[in-house]
């Protein structure tokens, strides 16, 4: 806060004061500032026991919101996210995998061009684009990049911070060769999909396992003009057949220890990231925006970063059984209650073996 000057010349509604209201609308799934004054100053005598210091007004919270640093709560989230991965560290994926495992991929938010004029994509309508990498391991954004609709979702290549030994599974939307180059020269492994019209030529050929679904497993050299001058290291070529759709799939990767079966499961599991975009969508406040500025925007988002990576905590600091969905529920009705979240959130999962009688009488026999 410091740093980026949260706290210069504020006499009410500090930083902590704006990450709790916002952090309060999206566990009670508001949608308006007008919403978190109201049900915020109906309780007023329990807001001390939130942590908000202040009187919550929707205009201090509008102005906080447009001029105060949206890095603020970005630091915040990063902050919760090393905190929350160590964690999951030990967590399973699917794929019996030492190394860490990354998705990356990128979701549109819609936005309106006659309110957010500075997300313009076309002269019709505007939209932001969130782009997100994934750890496979506990499902959390280990990198988060909020841009205008008309940055390519190859371009965040260049701000992603490679980790030696990790896998990186992305679309073939990010197919650059160039680009992927600098994740092969830092010591990390992509396995992303090839496309039909991709120039290569074959130097060896692996046997496979055609019972599982594999075709071919080949080492190949890209011999397309723009390709092979970013990309002369060898690459590995695997083929399969996905058996729902009966569609022949293109897998590239860097690596050529691990199994060609192994190497085609671990790109099914960035799935997880399509679900963690639908789940952030449905479950979290951020269609319905409190600002129109960017900072606004980008502050909301990072709130709502936190408070996912809150919920992932607390779940596995408790050892609770209970879904981060069915959390949320449970906490959207309970912000005020004076009890431990311990017994409240583990009250949810308490099978129910006591036999009750039925004393209602039947009314038709």
């Amino acid at each position: 806060m410091a740093r980026d000057a949260g706290e210069r010349k504020v006499k009410s509604c500090s930083c902590l004061d704006q990450f709790l209201c916002l952090a309060f609308a999206q566990l009670t799934f508001r949608e308006s500032r007008r919403a978190i004054e109201a049900c915020l100053r109906a309780p007023r005598s329990k807001l001390y026991h939130l942590g908000i210091r202040s009187t919550v007004a929707r205009h201090t919270l509008a102005k906080a919101n447009a001029v105060r640093d949206w890095r603020i709560y970005a630091d915040v989230a990063q902050g919760l996210i090393a905190i929350a991965r160590p964690l999951y560290v030990d967590e399973p994926f699917g794929v019996d995998l030492k190394e860490s495992g990354y998705a990356l991929d990128t979701t549109p938010i819609d936005l309106c061009l006659s309110v957010f004029s500075w997300a313009p994509v076309r002269l019709t309508n505007a939209a932001g684009t969130l782009h997100t990498l994934l750890d496979l391991r506990g499902n959390l954004p280990a990198f988060i990049h909020l841009s205008d609709g008309k940055m390519h979702e190859v371009n965040i290549l260049d701000q992603l911070v490679p980790e030696p030994g990790a896998f990186y599974v992305m679309d073939r939307g990010v197919l650059d060769f160039e680009r992927l180059h600098r994740l092969h020269e830092a010591g990390s492994f992509f396995v992303t999909r090839g496309k039909s019209n991709l120039k290569a030529q074959r130097r060896y050929a692996h046997p496979v396992a055609r019972a599982t679904g594999l075709i071919g497993d080949q080492t190949v050299v890209l011999t397309g003009f723009y390709s092979h001058k970013g990309f002369e290291a060898p690459l590995r070529r695997i083929r399969c057949k996905d058996p729902e759709t009966d569609k022949t799939l293109i897998f590239l990767t860097t690596n050529f220890t691990l199994p060609a079966f192994t190497l085609t499961e671990l790109y099914r599991c960035r799935w997880p990231v399509e679900l963690f975009f639908n789940w952030i969508k449905q479950h979290l406040r951020i269609k319905a925006f409190f600002g129109t500025s960017e900072n606004a925007v980008k502050s909301q988002l990072w709130i709502a970063v936190s408070v996912y990576v809150r919920v992932a905590i607390v779940k596995k600091r408790l050892t609770l059984s209970t879904t981060r969905y069915e959390m949320l529920q449970i906490l959207s009705l309970t912000m005020f209650e004076r009890m431990p979240l311990d017994p409240l959130l583990a009250q949810a999962v308490i099978e129910d073996t006591a036999h009750f009688p039925d004393k209602q009488l039947i009314l038709f026999e």
